[in-house]
């Protein structure tokens, strides 16, 4: 058998209960306070009606004219009973100034002395108290009765406690049902508030709400993919420390509208949009982020929740995986390029003629290391030599000649630690190939590539420079050319845009420009200018023209 532990109950449970015994209290309290006041009140009451019914009888000259006669019993008894019926009190008791009574509810009563203090009437004075007399427990006031000053006779009226208590009782029984009705009403309305947070907390009680939260700031926490809650005004709900880093705010920005962070426009304006976004790829200054949206709704927009995650290494390695990808074509093209001129030097040995095979070889070979040399010569930073050496034959292999600016010189060792040759592959790689892209077809299929340094005031900057033989640029676009998605290619797979925008990024966030211009023989021109003042000094100028001048020319 198995014993069912309990299940705590619920926070809108506690609350409710809570709620249903202080709005009985605070009822009950005040049916307590409103009896016992209005017990007092009553009694109050009855004490000035008492005075008042005595001090009109005392006043009344029927009642002096009834004191002087030889028995004031046969006028003064019938006159009492009316006047305790006309005036709703219980007794009026008239007496002799000694205290004998000549009147009495009771007829039996007359003639026997008062109960109860008359000694401050004999004296002229008006009082009332509470004494219990033959009626039992009663509020009674006693005045004398003056002829010329003289007492003559006294008067007392009152009304018994019994009936004080049962004019309070009905007061509270009606007391009762307004407090049974405010206690119904506050019920219902603590019911229906407390359903509705029951709705809100799912039924969970207080010790799981804190639980909850626990793990929702855990998890917020420890998830390096960003997380950026909206409300329905499109401000920041909550942000974790992921979405922080990711998209570059510092501070309290909760509260702060998104327009407000200081975004790039177009990841603003897919955070600020209605409809969801599914893996879109927005660029901020320093990252490559995927972004996915989700309204949050209820019967109403009550807000958006974002997800960021940093793809700017996976891009990267995109980027040099699509590099391999074209030296592996360019590779297969050459290999059957050289089993070809293999198979023309092969057939030229069986006709006997081993001269020309010789020369044929040997030109091939002469081609290839003059290609080589070139690149070389001019670049010798090994990472940019042998990314021209692949985009040269992946031109090659699409029909566009590539060729290296004659005044071009870049030594080893002349680039700082503070530019990363990942980053030079990016730049002049998304350059190459959009320049290769836009040549393709045309005629002349030509592109040609510059690298050199410049002294710059008290420094030095880094400039690589690609043109290209295709349309050209539109003048109006050379603003949006650098934005994410915009592109007069149709798309790919994968969709078009990036490369110039990764391009742009990489030569912002080393503090460069870019820009874009019509080249000498039609096409475009793009020139990136990379400071080359890094953490560890100036770099070396080289004293050559390239170092004075940019070139236009090509070999």
């Amino acid at each position: 058998m198995h014993l069912r532990v309990p299940r705590p109950r619920s926070l809108a449970g506690q609350l409710f209960a809570m709620q249903a015994v202080l709005i009985a209290v605070v009822v009950a309290g005040y049916a307590l306070f409103t009896y016992i006041s209005d017990r007092g009140q009553a009694q109050d009451a009855a004490g000035r009606q008492a005075r008042a019914v005595t001090l009109a009888i005392a006043d009344s000259p029927s009642v002096l004219e009834a004191i002087g006669s030889p028995d004031p019993t046969a006028r003064l008894q019938p006159y009492a009973v009316r006047v305790m019926r006309d005036t709703d009190v219980d007794f009026v008791t008239i007496m002799d100034p000694e205290g004998i009574r000549w009147t009495h509810p009771y007829p039996k009563q007359i003639g026997h002395p008062f109960r109860g203090h008359i000694e401050r009437a004999q004296r002229g004075q008006t009082f009332t108290e509470t004494y219990t007399g033959t009626l039992g427990p009663s509020v009674r006031a006693v005045t004398p009765v003056l002829d010329d000053g003289r007492v003559v006779g006294l008067v007392s009226a009152g009304i018994k406690v019994e009936e004080i208590s049962k004019r309070a009782q009905e007061q509270l029984t009606a007391l009762l049902g307004v407090a049974a009705g405010a206690l119904l009403l506050g019920a219902v309305g603590t019911y229906v508030i407390n359903a509705r947070l029951r709705r809100h907390t799912h039924g969970m009680n207080a010790d799981e709400l804190s639980r909850m939260h626990d793990y929702h700031q855990a998890a917020l926490h420890a998830v390096r993919e960003g997380l950026l809650m909206l409300d329905g005004q499109y401000r920041v709900a909550l942000i974790n420390d992921g979405g922080r880093e990711l998209l570059g705010v510092t501070g309290d920005v909760v509260g702060a509208s998104v327009a407000d962070l200081g975004l790039p426009a177009q990841l603003t304006g897919a955070l600020l949009a209605s409809e969801p976004r599914v893996d879109e790829v927005h660029l901020t200054d320093r990252r490559v982020l995927v972004v996915n949206t989700s309204p949050v709704s209820g019967g109403e927009r009550r807000g958006t929740v974002v997800t960021l995650r940093d793809v700017t290494e996976l891009q990267s390695l995109m980027g040099e995986l699509n590099s391999e990808r074209g030296f592996t074509q360019a590779l297969r093209s050459q290999a059957h390029e050289a089993a070809n001129r293999l198979h023309t030097v092969v057939s030229l040995i069986e006709l006997g003629r081993a001269e020309e095979a010789v020369d044929f070889a040997t030109a091939e070979l002469e081609l290839a290391q003059a290609l080589t040399d070139q690149v070389v010569a001019a670049v010798s930073e090994p990472v940019l030599a042998a990314l021209l050496l692949g985009k040269t034959a992946q031109a090659n292999e699409r029909g566009v000649e590539l060729v290296v600016s004659h005044d071009s010189r870049l030594d080893d060792g002349l680039l700082p630690p503070s530019l990363p040759a990942r980053d030079l592959v990016t730049i002049l790689g998304n350059l190459v190939d959009n320049a290769v892209d836009a040549a393709q077809g045309r005629v002349p299929s030509r592109v040609s590539v510059g690298a050199y340094t410049e002294a710059v005031g008290g420094g030095s900057e880094l400039v690589l420079w690609v043109s290209d033989t295709g349309a050209g640029v539109d003048p109006a676009h050379a603003d949006l050319v650098f934005q994410r998605g915009f592109s007069t290619k149709p798309a790919g797979e994968g969709g078009r845009g990036l490369g110039l925008a990764l391009v742009s990024q990489a030569v912002q966030r080393h503090g460069g420009t870019l820009t874009v211009t019509e080249a000498d023989g039609g096409g475009a021109r793009f020139e990136a200018r990379l400071p080359l003042d890094g953490p560890g000094g100036r770099a070396p100028v080289p004293d050559t023209p390239a170092g004075r001048h940019a070139p236009g020319g090509a070999v």
